[in-house]
């Protein structure tokens, strides 16, 4: 996905414990950045993912999680996921492979997600 996509990690969780998971989880270096619980706004007792600060153009980013509550100020760039623990038989991500290349290829995700959320 790297060479599709500036691929940025976006965690609630602190450095510090998620940082070195981050290295195990990315070790060909797709991750041009990485961003932690200080990045997120604390809104109603959630820590929130505010994309706008990501100073990128919002029709062309698109967020991957297991969290509403974490894409609450941006649900249309969403691509909802599963919570994953410890299934490694799970292929979730794998599975969106094609979708994902398929949007790198529009100017504006907007209408492929919500073509996605209203055929799910």
């Amino acid at each position: 996905m790297g060479e599709l996509f500036e691929c940025v990690l976006f965690t609630a969780s602190l450095a510090k414990y998620a940082d070195p998971v981050s290295d195990l989880l990315d070790k060909w270096g797709a991750f041009r950045c990485r961003l932690f619980r200080e990045s997120c706004v604390f809104h109603r007792g959630n820590y929130v993912k505010d994309l706008s600060r990501l100073g990128r153009d919002l029709n062309k980013v698109i967020i991957v999680d297991n969290s509403p509550a974490s894409y609450i100020f941006h649900p249309d760039n969403a691509v909802p996921v599963a919570s994953w623990f410890d299934d490694m038989s799970d292929t979730e991500l794998l599975d969106l492979i094609p979708f994902f290349e398929r949007l790198s290829k529009v100017d504006d995700v907007y209408a492929v997600l919500k073509q996605q959320r209203t055929s799910s």
